[in-house]
């Protein structure tokens, strides 16, 4: 099997890691294949992939889409590392307010998988980060919503002590203020 799948502690989310084929010219990977995603709980289709690529001390997040635009993610990094985070937004879940983080890099080729009912953040840990995200709906700007990043409920532990935030995230309320439909 060309990937393996490994539940984290909040067991929807799901840490993906690609097998490489090397030899002497280089490697090949598959980065997604739906007949072995879909054996595992990632089987909505893709519908839209995004690149993203940002400096060191950067930090997005952390964002969301009201159903029924909700999206689920897969998350890989291109080049560069970052801290990749996931909090469950899910009111009648038993982690509920719970985050679970992964680094990510393009050396490690792993990616992860934060389904929908999720916010999603991540920070830049090396010079410049590039990732792509493959989401499983499209981006609707009327659904898109946010949770203050360093809110004291769900206390992520961030690497970057004076990250780069842009204004439209320092004005995300907390999660017990935020709109949730999960």
């Amino acid at each position: 099997m060309p990937f393996k799948f490994q539940k984290l502690n909040i067991a929807d989310v799901i840490l993906i890691e690609a097998k490489k084929f090397e030899d002497q010219r280089g490697f090949f990977a598959e980065l997604y294949h739906r007949g072995s995603f879909s054996e595992t709980q990632i089987n909505s289709p893709i519908k839209q992939i995004n690149f993203s690529k940002s400096q060191k001390g950067v930090l997005r997040g952390l964002h969301y889409q009201l159903n029924p635009f909700a999206q689920g993610k897969i998350i890989r990094a291109v080049s560069g590392r970052i801290f990749d985070v996931a909090v469950d937004i899910r009111k009648n879940s038993d982690t509920f307010g719970k985050w679970v983080g992964v680094e990510l890099s393009s050396e490690k080729f792993e990616m992860i998988y934060i389904p929908q009912g999720f916010a999603h953040g991540f920070e830049v840990l090396s010079e410049t980060a590039e990732f792509e995200y493959f989401c499983t709906e499209f981006y609707s700007p009327q659904s898109e919503r946010g949770i203050l990043y360093n809110d004291p409920d769900i206390d992520i532990k961030w690497n970057t002590k004076n990250p780069i935030i842009s204004e439209k995230d320092l004005r995300n309320p907390p999660l017990k203020a935020a709109e949730i439909n999960f």
